[in-house]
């Protein structure tokens, strides 16, 4: 699932990239739970609570329903 994560967020990273920040993937565990960092820009943005749940995790979620879960760490 791993991979199939990483190629969803290469899909989307050139969004956070544009703003000057990135994600990263850290995890992904077994119970489907994604663990990425936000980095640059998106590090300390007030909105990246939303860029996680609205952005990473709903596309992540259409796109692999395996993932419950996105997690900032």
């Amino acid at each position: 699932m791993r991979e199939r994560v990483e190629k969803v967020l290469d899909e989307i990273r050139p969004f956070f990239q544009m703003k000057g920040g990135n994600v990263e993937l850290v995890e992904v565990t077994e119970e489907g739970i994604v663990k990425v960092k936000l980095t640059g820009a998106c590090r300390g943005c007030p909105m990246s609570s939303y860029t996680l749940k609205l952005g990473i995790e709903q596309r992540l979620k259409e796109r692999i329903p395996e993932v419950k879960e996105v997690q900032a760490v």
